[in-house]
């Protein structure tokens, strides 16, 4: 159950696997590899409206993906053990994936400031 062809392309086409994020316009989405479990992960522009509170394009999308990676790639660690998604295949956050990790590295952070 991989989602669509080329998920796991480089933007350019050639066929090898791209190790940065990256705008899908085909799927609108964001998609981001995710070694450890051999496939792509894509975060779809509707979840980025509920986390940038606008209407989302794929430069703003990029620049809260950058600033905000490690709760994307917890994100994903955590939805993969939780649904047991098999390795190799593909998966999708949403936002609350991503802002349930961004509340926990928040707390973590408060709680290291007390």
């Amino acid at each position: 159950m991989n989602s669509p062809s080329g998920a796991d392309e480089s933007p350019t086409g050639s066929g090898a696997a791209n190790t940065a994020a990256h705008w899908r316009a085909d799927i609108a989405s964001l998609a981001f590899p995710v070694p450890e479990h051999g496939a792509i992960c894509a975060v779809h522009r509707g979840a980025f409206r509920t986390l940038l509170g606008a209407e989302p394009v794929p430069e703003a999308c990029l620049g809260y993906f950058e600033r905000h990676t490690d709760a994307f790639r917890a994100a994903a660690r955590a939805k993969i053990l939780r649904k047991r998604i098999p390795v190799g295949t593909n998966l999708h956050l949403t936002s609350r994936d991503i802002a349930r990790k961004l509340l926990e590295a928040d707390q973590i952070e408060r709680g290291e400031r007390s």
